[in-house]
């Protein structure tokens, strides 16, 4: 047995550009100096003041400037600061493929290794005498599904808390692939577990993390899985449906998606990975960055991290969604400029991270103000012609839809009486009849579907039912 790894040394600053925390609401923030883009700025307030994200924490560099600027606030009501942790998810896939990349340029391995190879009296699937290598791996060009058929998590909000190194040595010892290793591209969250936990053993992959990046950089506030000291700095994830859930924890995959992290951390591993700060980490963030395969059109990726053509320059990133959280870090390949948002809400950031580093086009997801007295005319049961029912409720002051046996999601002004949702193209209308009061609702997906309101008993009847 043994230690994959190297004692790590420490970093040194390349440039002396300070960092600026730049705190936002919606009076406040945009009349005070920031260097993150105004576009994104403003937009990212209107977000939050439509609820479509309780909170942002941006961490942005521009040349030798940087900030974090946050945006919102958290479920106790205080503003998030660049030490509020989030969970980061498939953005610990960029961390897994640092050690790799460290790793073979200290020669202890080679991008074809074949893992197993690092998995001795294990047996892992190979296919046409190709067996899965480790650039593969970080490439995913394994031929792994997305997640292990053994998966079962005995706690369903919790997916991967109970999943160890028994049951994923079960999973490659039965999986049959189903294509060549290195034919194609197959994102695989268990690929990059199996990655992680190859790579980092005897070690744990948190110790083996820890020790040689997030120590290294100074990110003191990282870990893999909570810890009693970001557990008192963390903002509560959310579904959504704007529900709170619980945190994950991760096991024998955390490779893939175990780092919970803070603006401030990430902000250090961003100026990093762009050249800003040097450190021994630097050559392995450079190399990892490298494209090697072509994704898509627009799309190339080395190990893990992903170069897409843009305008004025290529943007090298990666994006990371768990069940409670969401999070993007990006930067141009001239090295000009990088950011790094991160949300409580399993709602995407993507396009303000793209829209901050080039041309990318940016939504708008701007609501209207609507009075009390019309949102709480929508609320009721209504049905439709087949017999579904669908309740209208409020909640905190936010209409909600919800069909008999689901949860309610969140309905978004943007006009009175027309509501967006999160369900891209899902629209619902309210109608009125000639007295103004609201008696029928229009679900508007590629089709109309239209639902009358109920009153009286069969109103009580039905509302009985959820």
């Amino acid at each position: 047995m043994f230690l994959l790894f190297s004692p790590s040394i420490g970093l040194a600053h390349k440039a002396n550009g300070s960092v600026k925390h730049v705190a936002t609401d919606a009076s406040a923030a945009t009349s005070r100096i920031s260097i993150l883009p105004e576009r994104i700025k403003e937009e990212a307030q209107q977000r939050v003041n439509a609820k479509w994200y309780p909170s942002l924490v941006i961490a942005f560099v521009d040349g030798n400037k940087s900030e974090v600027a946050t945006f919102g606030k958290l479920d106790d009501g205080s503003v998030p600061n660049g030490r509020t942790v989030y969970e980061i998810g498939s953005v610990t896939k960029t961390f897994t493929a640092a050690l790799l990349a460290e790793a073979i340029q200290s020669g202890r391995v080679k991008p074809d290794t074949p893992v197993a190879a690092l998995l001795p009296g294990w047996k892992v699937p190979a296919r046409s005498g190709k067996q899965i290598t480790l650039e593969n791996l970080a490439t995913q060009f394994s031929g792994l599904p997305y997640m292990p058929d053994n998966l079962a998590a005995s706690d369903p909000a919790n997916p991967y808390a109970n999943y160890d190194a028994n049951k994923l040595q079960g999973f490659l010892a039965s999986y049959e692939l189903k294509r060549d290793p290195g034919q194609a591209y197959e994102y695989s969250n268990v690929g990059f577990g199996v990655l992680g936990f190859a790579l980092t053993q005897p070690d744990s992959y948190g110790h083996a993390v820890q020790t040689h990046v997030f120590q290294p950089l100074g990110m003191t506030m990282s870990s893999v899985g909570l810890n009693q000291t970001t557990r008192a700095h963390l903002a509560r994830g959310h579904n959504r449906r704007n529900q709170a859930v619980e945190n994950w924890n991760f096991y024998v995959l955390a490779g893939c998606g175990g780092i919970d992290s803070t603006a401030d951390d990430m902000m250090r591993y961003l100026k990093s990975n762009i050249g800003e700060i040097s450190s021994a980490l630097s050559p392995a963030f450079r190399l990892a960055q490298q494209p090697r395969s072509a994704v898509d059109k627009a799309d190339r990726i080395g190990l893990a991290w992903m170069t897409r053509a843009a305008k004025p320059a290529d943007v090298i990133w990666h994006n990371g969604t768990t069940f409670g959280y969401a999070s993007f870090i990006g930067f141009t390949t001239d090295g000009m400029r990088g950011i790094v948002i991160l949300s409580n809400i399993s709602e995407s950031v993507d396009d303000l991270g793209f829209a901050a580093l080039s041309d990318a086009p940016l939504h708008s997801y701007r609501t209207v103000p609507v009075s009390d007295a019309a949102l709480h005319s929508y609320a009721g049961v209504y049905k439709e012609a087949g017999g579904g029912l669908i309740k209208v409720f409020l909640r905190s002051g936010q209409v909600y839809a919800e069909a008999l046996g689901e949860d309610g999601i969140p309905l978004f002004p943007q006009s009175t009486d027309e509501f967006f949702t999160r369900i891209p193209g899902f629209q619902l209308v309210f109608k009125r009849n000639e007295n103004g009061e609201v008696d029928k609702l229009i679900l508007r997906q590629k089709e109309d579907r239209i639902a009358s309101k109920l009153s009286g008993k069969e109103a009580e009847s039905a509302l009985s039912k959820f």
